[in-house]
């Protein structure tokens, strides 16, 4: 009997009436004979405002520190909620359903609470129990430590507990999602954009980490990793009269030979979560970068595109480096603190700024693909700050104002909107 996991996202456990969707949705998979699993996160905003508690109860003017294992405690209840809300939806169908919290399946992670990484789903339990025609209803984004502590995955997690649990349970992966799909760029920036039938782990891998919001970007590391294909469906469907799902569309995320058609590019991402930092006037000696970046990586600090240019004044040169908006603050107060330990003259901070990309497997084997990035930019008036490429990608910093008209000038360019 083939096994199936499904995850719904917040957006499909938004009340209890998209529960019932969702449960009817599942209950047309377990219809066909499948076992299946399900993943479910919290509650749409729940999360949200669990971390607002959380803030509140270990604010410093109330003299109390937050304990990271205390906040997972908090946190990863919105998610035992909504899967006891749907196991008894189940049951009231007349399924056999249970919930599994993440320390009874069990979902091992190491202890870096808040942001934990799952090391291990014995997956022999959930296994038997499915065997014994039970649908077990699992709660995304927690697992639990060696020693018993509950522990989160950080913002998206529950996309990395579904692609888990089916690498455990060695079958495919449906992310039931507010979209149908991915898309060659967000259809509310571009109305011509398409839906991809197929997208290779590595494209996306990339659009996830460009600021594509369709999968979390460790979910899809993961299933690269473990050869677990997904796809991606839209939860806003209904089986028929007869509990039949109309015919799936979506889009599979599989390995790069599973796709017939190489596309040069495969879609364009936009990220406005993007500060950039200048370092001018830093000393010119050969560890003086090392030391910058040492600094931020001890922070946690991600950093992404680098640039190094000469200065102005001689045995000095201008570092630029960016990172996400939440940590710019926090990284230019490190530098500001060791200013004189790393030795520049002068820190600048633009939030103002957005990164856009293109990516595409096709980019291995096809010349052109700069060119045609750089004059479709140009012939709009938009000038770049930074670039930084992969094998299968380009990127460029840009003023923030200009960044929905240079997604849909590189969607055109491309010819993505003749899909």
């Amino acid at each position: 009997m083939t096994r199936l996991v499904m995850k719904f996202g917040g957006t499909s456990m938004g009340d209890l009436e998209r529960i019932r969707r969702a449960a009817r949705i599942v209950a047309a998979e377990a219809g066909r004979g499948r076992q299946v699993a399900v993943v479910v996160s919290a509650m749409a905003g729940k999360t949200n405002e669990l971390v607002a508690w959380t803030d509140g109860a270990g604010a410093p003017s109330a003299g109390v520190a937050l304990s990271d294992d205390e906040y997972d405690v908090v946190v990863a209840s919105g998610e035992q909620v909504t899967s006891g809300l749907l196991a008894l939806t189940l049951r009231n169908m007349g399924f056999k359903a249970r919930s599994w919290m993440g320390w009874q399946v069990p979902i091992l992670t190491d202890d870096a609470h808040g942001k934990a990484r799952i090391e291990d789903i014995p997956g022999d339990r959930l296994g038997a129990a499915m065997d014994a025609g039970e649908i077990a209803v699992i709660p995304g984004f927690q697992g639990v430590t060696a020693d018993g502590r509950i522990t989160t995955l950080g913002r998206g997690g529950s996309d990395t507990s579904a692609v888990a649990v089916a690498a455990a349970l060695d079958c495919l992966c449906d992310i039931y999602t507010d979209v149908d799909g991915v898309y060659t760029t967000d259809p509310r920036i571009e109305a011509k954009a398409r839906r991809l039938e197929r997208v290779s782990y590595e494209e996306m891998l990339e659009m996830a980490s460009l600021g594509a919001k369709v999968l979390q970007t460790r979910s899809v590391e993961l299933a690269m990793a473990k050869q677990v294909p997904v796809r991606v469906l839209s939860s806003f469907i209904e089986p028929d009269e007869y509990g039949n799902l109309p015919a799936a569309a979506g889009t599979l995320i599989c390995d790069e030979e599973e796709i017939v058609e190489k596309r040069i590019v495969s879609g364009v991402t936009m990220s406005r979560d993007e500060a950039r930092i200048a370092l001018l006037g830093l000393s010119d000696r050969t560890d003086a970068p090392a030391d910058v970046f040492t600094r931020l990586a001890e922070a946690n600090v991600n950093v992404d595109m680098i640039v190094q240019s000469q200065a102005r004044t001689e045995g000095a040169v201008n570092l630029t480096f960016t990172t996400g908006r939440r940590d710019a603050a926090r990284a230019a107060e490190l530098m500001k603190a060791a200013q004189n330990q790393i030795g520049f003259e002068e820190i600048r901070i633009d939030t103002d700024v957005a990164k856009v990309s293109v990516v595409g497997v096709g980019m291995r084997s096809h010349a052109g693909v700069a060119q045609t990035m750089f004059r479709a930019l140009a012939d709009k008036g938009i000038k770049f700050q930074a670039i930084s490429t992969s094998e299968i990608k380009i990127s460029v910093l840009i003023e923030d104002a200009y960044a929905e008209l240079a997604v849909r000038a590189l969607h055109s360019a491309y010819g993505l909107d003749a899909l």
